[in-house]
């Protein structure tokens, strides 16, 4: 044995530990909880006796799970008092994550906003199930409910879910373009450019958690968000430039004003326009848009 190898515990853990990560973020939309879960999830684990325990990723997502939907039943008292609209804190993520549709399909902007509205146990039980396809027992033990009334629930999510999500999801080429046609306008100052690459009926949401100026309240038409966002360049003599990157497995911009972060734009494209736009200003949320967050539905190979 090599004398720098690690106990079981240890290394069961880190080759988890990018999907607990992943998992605890969908549940609570802050990499700042997800990894004090990660935390908690670490101190149980270390007292688990391992020869009780058949499947060692499924005892480790349940523990994940418990500890987030503690903390998420927290967050929503914290997200009650927050100043304007609360969104995720923005990720920035490596190519390959783009590359699974599946996950970037769950980590977008726009899904995560609908998972706001459910219920922490109805949030844990559609992410378990439809992101991460754990059985239905499986589930049942993590958020200590019957299997059969997990799967009314998932049941019920699924239906709260397809209502609002978006109709269809654009490819990432699609995202890219649009994302570009707006970043070129915004530099420009081009409001006929925006207007061309707004949906009708686009909406922004602005967090700045009343430490940056945002809009109290989602904008919606392409007219009153064109508008909007040339008079918040207009009042400040700045330059303001985007950085194209990848936020949540989808290209996005960094906006910089002056050279300084300003906050990250994630956006939802269909057919080839803008319908839905989040920028988070909170500077508490940008502390995960320089460095890339590694995310996965998968585990690390281990020799349990």
């Amino acid at each position: 044995m090599s004398e720098h190898a690690t106990d079981p515990a240890t290394e069961t853990f880190v080759a988890h530990r990018n999907l607990l990560f992943t998992v605890a973020y969908e549940l609570l939309g802050s990499a700042a909880d997800a990894e004090d879960v990660l935390q908690e999830t670490w101190l149980r684990w270390i007292k688990v006796d391992l020869d009780q325990v058949q499947d060692r990723r499924a005892y480790l997502v349940r523990i994940t799970t418990r500890q987030a939907l503690n903390r998420l039943r927290t967050m929503t008292r914290r997200k009650e008092a927050y100043v304007g609209p609360w969104l995720p804190e923005p990720l920035l993520t490596a190519p390959d994550v783009a590359e699974d549709v599946e996950l970037s399909e769950s980590l977008s902007m726009a899904l995560m906003c609908v998972l706001e509205t459910l219920s922490p146990t109805e949030r844990a039980v559609f992410v378990l199930r439809e992101v991460f396809d754990v059985d239905y027992d499986e589930i049942a033990a993590a958020v200590e409910k019957s299997p059969d009334a997990v799967r009314q629930i998932a049941h019920r999510a699924r239906r709260h879910v397809d209502a609002r999500r978006p109709r269809r999801t654009a490819s990432a080429g699609e995202t890219r373009a649009a994302v570009e046609s707006f970043r070129r306008a915004l530099e420009t100052g081009d409001l006929q450019g925006l207007l061309d690459v707004l949906a009708p009926d686009v909406v922004l949401v602005s967090d700045g958690g009343g430490v940056k100026q945002a809009a109290p309240r989602p904008i919606v038409s392409a007219d009153k968000v064109a508008r909007f966002i040339r008079g918040g360049i207009a009042k400040f003599t700045v330059t303001l430039t985007g950085e194209a990157t990848e936020v949540n497995g989808s290209p996005a911009l960094v906006l910089r004003v002056n050279g300084e972060i300003d906050g990250v734009l994630a956006v939802r494209v269909e057919d080839g326009r803008i319908t839905g736009m989040y920028y988070v200003r909170n500077p508490e949320k940008l502390t995960r848009v320089t460095a890339e967050t590694p995310l996965t539905l998968r585990s690390a190979p281990t020799a349990e």
